[in-house]
């Protein structure tokens, strides 16, 4: 038994951070600066939020942390994509646009995303904290009733991250593939270059099935420990 856990334990770490490092591995190999790249990424996302009339949307440099933020409307890109003359800064803000044009089009994965995802962290914590203090509740009223409903409670709200994160997987998906790469195949990247391209964009997504595979281990990890 202790073998088998073990090997459950290193195939758990293997898939939520195997797509993480091989993420990081393709978008550093693919950052080299490039002289027949026309634009940096905040070049090209700038025209390409212009090119498709995306009313009221805008393009920001930040340290670090690419992403959209439907709230505020803004596309921000770190410093690195912004700045960058690479096949991976412009594949970087051409997928970060296709969720401006996800949210622009009103794509329904993305805008419930949007409304659950403040509720993720925050539950989380809650739901651990009711997970925790359940046997010593249970203990001192003794009312066993009472410690059915803590647990139910505490694997619902802890339910809500892994709710979340799945609902997160198509919303990366389509930005890549249906909105960013037939974007990139219009010209903005050589043809030669499309493969690179799609495993740039299969990078961005992959990072958030680790964040994915992480929030269904720690649900998994307390069904176990609750089970003991």
């Amino acid at each position: 038994m202790p073998v088998l856990i073990t090997a459950l334990v290193v195939l758990a770490l293997a898939a939520i951070f195997g797509p993480q490092l091989w993420a990081r591995y393709i978008l550093k190999r693919y950052s080299k600066h490039r002289d027949e790249i026309p634009g940096t990424g905040g070049e090209l996302a700038i025209h390409l939020v212009e090119n498709s009339k995306l009313d009221g949307v805008t393009v920001e440099k930040i340290p670090e942390g690419d992403h959209y933020d439907p709230m505020a409307k803004v596309v921000r890109l770190s410093e690195s994509v912004y700045d960058g003359k690479s096949l991976t800064a412009v594949v970087v803000a051409a997928h970060e646009v296709g969720h401006a044009i996800q949210d622009q089009l009103n794509y329904t994965p993305l805008k419930l995303r949007t409304r659950l995802v403040g509720l993720a962290a925050l539950s989380e914590r809650i739901g651990s904290m009711i997970l925790i203090a359940l046997p010593f509740i249970t203990a001192l009223t003794r009312v066993p009733a009472l410690g059915a409903v803590m647990l139910i409670s505490g694997l619902a709200v802890l339910l809500v991250p892994v709710v979340v994160h799945l609902i997160t997987l198509p919303v990366e998906f389509d930005a890549s593939f249906n909105r960013a790469l037939p974007i990139l195949a219009l010209g903005y990247i050589p043809d030669e270059e499309m493969p690179a391209a799609r495993r740039i964009l299969t990078a961005c997504a992959l990072t958030y099935v680790a964040a994915s595979l992480s929030a269904v281990l720690n649900f998994w990890r307390w069904i176990y420990f609750l089970r003991r």
